[in-house]
């Protein structure tokens, strides 16, 4: 049978057979992540070498049958989320040989260095320099923002290259090894007591000429490519089956699966309602006695019809021609903030006072109480929804952009409330 003849349930069978004679909890975490970049089963929509280039209602049925067995997923994170979608469509062949693999192993971990402290809603404003010097390139400048910067081994970075260019000209895209002397990482702590989020400071780091991204002064295309799948994957209502982290640093890979399985606390904010996060809050209605009462029934029924109009969506984006609008990234981001809105005022609804308590011994052991510290974030990460808003109105309704200085005024020309 042909890959174009097989259907999610006979795709789902197939893995399941293999995840008979493969699948251990007691394997380590690197062991069960190579075995399944071996298999294609990482990322099965991906073509060979890579993946089995199966389409999004057969891979499907590769996470149900990871699902059906609890099997640990595959490694996420920035590295397959973002580093690897922009690697393969930007990337020499050299770059995608050295840095797919890896990541489809889970064995490299990632941080995206693109917000800075001046330069978040208007990122094209970065401050960040790096300067030519022979084969490499040193950087100086302040990130900020950046997701599991703490355990990266490499970084996406965007910097000016050449300040005499445009705004959104002169900015080159790059992917510097982070473990060196020139770059120092600050966590920084949110109000859900994790440190997702970190600020980094770049003062002489250098990377190789070979490890830029795409053509010199063209890295906002390319920066453009890793903002669309961030924004897209922000909105899918989907979760994941593990909660290790990839690369060396973090110390997971040498762990046995089981320990990051079944009740383990994520190491990421609550940041989506996925169609497992609705079965949750079901059983909490029901173990509370509300399943009957009209406003929780209200209010799980508006959440049920947004993530299953988040899935709909992201299937006609991936239908091809005739099925997309050129802004599905910032509507899916919009979309999957509103959810994560309803799914907090669903869980008040549904505890009540108990809302209120935190930790492990708190109803539902702590994980509602965090979606609820953490609900405020997405609709700021990945760029603010009002930053989405003007995209969707600028680039899909052809609203006229907000006055401002001409595009082609030079960055170094550019007052600091144009930068900004």
């Amino acid at each position: 049978m042909s890959t174009s003849e097989l259907t999610a349930q006979t795709v789902q069978d197939q893995v399941e057979a293999w995840l008979d004679a493969n699948w251990d909890p007691d394997l380590t975490v690197q062991r069960w992540w190579k075995l399944l970049a071996d298999a294609g089963l990482s990322y099965p929509m991906l073509a060979a070498p890579f993946g089995r280039g199966y389409t999004r209602e057969q891979a499907n049925g590769v996470s149900a049958a990871l699902r059906a067995k609890g099997a640990m997923g595959p490694p996420a994170g920035v590295g397959t989320f973002l580093a690897m979608p922009t690697i393969l469509s930007h990337g020499t062949p050299e770059q995608i040989e050295r840095f797919v693999r890896p990541a489809l192993e889970g064995a490299e971990s990632w941080c995206q260095l693109f917000s800075e402290p001046g330069a978040g809603s208007d990122l094209a404003g970065l401050q960040t320099r790096a300067v030519r010097d022979g084969d490499e390139w040193v950087v100086t400048g302040q990130k900020v923002w950046t997701s599991t910067g703490q355990h990266a081994e490499y970084g996406i970075l965007i910097a000016r290259t050449d300040p005499d260019q445009p705004k959104h000209q002169g900015i080159s895209y790059f992917l510097i090894p982070m473990l060196q002397p020139g770059i120092e990482v600050r966590p920084l702590r949110e109000m859900t007591g994790h440190a997702v989020f970190n600020e980094v400071f770049l003062d002489g780091a250098r990377v190789h000429d070979s490890l830029r991204l795409g053509d010199l002064g063209a890295g906002w295309a390319v920066a453009n490519t890793t903002l669309n799948h961030e924004r897209a994957g922000i909105g899918e209502a989907s979760g994941g089956f593990g909660r290790a982290l990839t690369g060396a640093v973090a110390g997971h890979l040498d762990r046995p699966c089981h320990e990051f399985l079944h009740g383990a606390r994520p190491q990421m904010g609550q940041g989506h309602i996925s169609p497992g996060t609705l079965k949750r809050f079901v059983a909490m209605a029901t173990e509370r006695g509300v399943l009957g009462d009209p406003l929780v029934r209200q209010l799980y029924a508006e959440l049920y019809t947004r993530v299953q109009v988040i899935t709909w969506s992201a299937k006609r984006a991936r239908g091809g021609a005739g099925g997309r609008t050129g802004v599905e990234g910032p509507l899916a981001k919009i979309a999957m903030t509103e959810a994560v809105q309803c799914g907090r005022e669903l869980g008040c609804r549904i505890l009540g006072p108990d809302a209120q308590l935190w930790g492990d011994e708190a109803m539902t052991e702590g994980w509602f109480q965090e979606l609820v510290v953490f609900s405020p974030a997405p609709g700021i990460y990945g760029g603010t929804d009002q930053v989405q808003r003007n995209i969707i109105g600028e680039r899909g309704l052809g609203l006229p952009k907000e006055p401002g200085h001409p595009r082609e005024t030079p960055f170094k020309d550019l007052p600091a409330n144009a930068i900004r």
